[in-house]
Formats: structure tokens, C-alpha cells, sequence
């Protein structure tokens, strides 16, 4: 789930002991599964309702908590999104169809440390189109991760992300960005999708963040947000991507916890 600008601030970055990341760990795993097995679930004729009830069954047999459910009143325990709906896309009644783009991103708590992530996919066959907006929203997050290591900046992540989306053509929003994480889904600092190489806070093994570009097809950077007071779509109605991955700093580099 994405942090508007300045709503977390711009602190320092804790180091994460080998308990809290043993933790941490962990509930990255549980948030791996929730994508592997709604992945598998995303089909057309689904509702977003049935894939949020595949996150909550994953949840509960694991035996941890959703961080998106009852975050400021979200319904959910994921977001999904779809097309033009960048994030915050609340789940319902909608059925997906074929040539849809979803984006779903979701969270788990285990011992009260989180875990982050989203992926973006296509719904049966998807347009040249869509295909490569989301190959480039991977290689923007890929990019970003092979920056979180020890030495580097925050700067040089934003700066990565920057550089791929801005070479692709695709517009890049400026008021939503990743965050810190750990004992809480939204710590310090925020973390800008675009910055100046060499600039802001020194990465040190131990520090945790949640990285998550958001790509939009129709190159402008503008977005609003709809009367549920949730769900940010493209202003010019163009498609939208976003993809997330909680990541630390490793000694022998980046060490990305959601995933499988």
C-alpha cells in the first residue's frame, strides 16, 4: 500500500537486529504466497472480491495478520486494481475480463512485523501495450533493488527507477512513493520513485524498505483520486503498473523478502 508524500516523513533508517529480521522474513514469505496463489486464481470471470478471499485464506492458514484490512478503513486485505486504477483499487464485484491489467498489492503481519509487495499481470491475452508496460515496471524495481547496498544512497534508488521509466516514455506520479518498514506497514523514510544519485540517506546492511514504482502508459505524471476516496487512476485513462517488493540491505548485497 503507497504513502502519499510527506505523510511518513523523512527520518533515518532503523537497522534491523537478526530476530526482527528473522520475523520480517517470515512474514515476507507469507506475503509471497498470497501473490503466488492469487496469481493463480486471476482469471476472467473473477472478481476482485473472490481473489481478496484467496489473500484472506492464505492469511489465515498461516496464522498472520493483514495489514491493509481496517488501514484507515480499507475493506480489504489487498488492493486491486485494474487498467487506468494505479493503486488503492478496492476490491468488490467487478469481474475481470480478458485483456485486463491487474495490479495487486497486499501485506502480512507475523509477530507485529510486516511485510510488502505488489506485482502487476495481465488477464488472459493483453495488448504489445500492456505487455511492455509491465516488463519495464519490472525492470524499474529491478533496478532500484540492485541499488540497496551497503554505501549506496536513496538517491541512487529513486535515481534507478527514475532513469527507466523516464527512457520508456511513461509517466512517473509525484505525490506516491515506497516507504520504510517493520513494526509498521509505513515507516521513515519515504522512498521517492526518483532522485539524485549519491544524495539522501546512506544505505548500511540491516535497513529495510519497501520499493515500489508506479508506471503510467500514457506518459503524462498526473493521477486522481476517485469519490471512494481510495482508488488513484491515470488522469489521461491510460493503463498503469505497479509492482513492490520489501527488500534489505544485505552485507553480500540486496536480499528481496517477498518473495518465494
Amino acid at each position: 500500500m503507497m504513502c502519499a508524500r510527506g505523510r511518513f516523513g523523512r527520518g533515518g533508517i532503523p537497522r534491523r537486529t537478526p530476530d526482527e529480521l528473522r520475523e520480517m522474513r517470515a512474514a515476507g514469505r507469507v506475503v509471497a504466497e498470497m501473490h503466488y496463489e492469487i496469481r493463480a486464481a486471476a482469471k476472467a470471470g473473477v472478481t476482485t472480491a473472490a481473489l481478496d478471499r484467496v489473500g484472506r485464506d492464505v492469511l489465515e492458514r498461516r496464522h498472520a495478520g493483514s495489514n491493509f484490512f481496517g488501514y484507515h478503513g480499507f475493506p480489504g486485505v489487498i488492493c486491486a486494481s485494474v487498467n487506468d486504477e494505479v493503486i488503492h483499487g478496492i476490491p468488490g464485484s467487478r469481474v475481470l475480463e480478458d485483456g485486463d491489467l491487474l495490479s495487486i498489492d497486499c501485506g502480512a503481519i507475523i509477530n507485529g512485523w510486516h511485510g510488502d509487495a505488489a506485482f502487476t499481470m495481465g488477464i488472459g491475452t493483453v495488448s504489445p501495450e500492456a505487455e511492455r508496460l509491465m516488463e519495464t515496471a519490472d525492470a524499474a524495481l529491478a533496478a532500484a533493488i540492485r541499488e540497496m547496498r551497503p554505501k549506496r544512497h536513496l538517491g541512487d534508488v529513486g535515481a534507478a527507477i527514475e532513469l527507466v521509466v523516464a527512457k520508456a516514455g511513461y509517466g512517473n506520479p509525484h505525490n506516491y512513493c515506497g516507504h520504510g518498514i517493520g513494526q509498521a506497514m509505513h515507516e521513515d523514510p519515504d522512498v521517492e520513485n526518483r532522485g539524485r544519485p549519491g544524495r539522501g540517506p546512506e544505505l548500511l546492511s540491516g535497513m529495510v524498505l519497501a520499493i515500489e514504482p508506479m508506471l503510467l502508459a500514457g506518459g503524462s505524471d498526473d493521477v486522481h483520486e476517485l469519490d471512494d476516496d481510495w482508488t488513484i487512476v491515470t488522469a489521461d485513462g491510460s493503463l498503469a503498473a505497479h509492482v513492490e517488493h520489501t527488500v534489505l540491505v544485505g552485507d553480500n548485497g540486496p536480499e528481496i523478502l517477498t518473495r518465494l
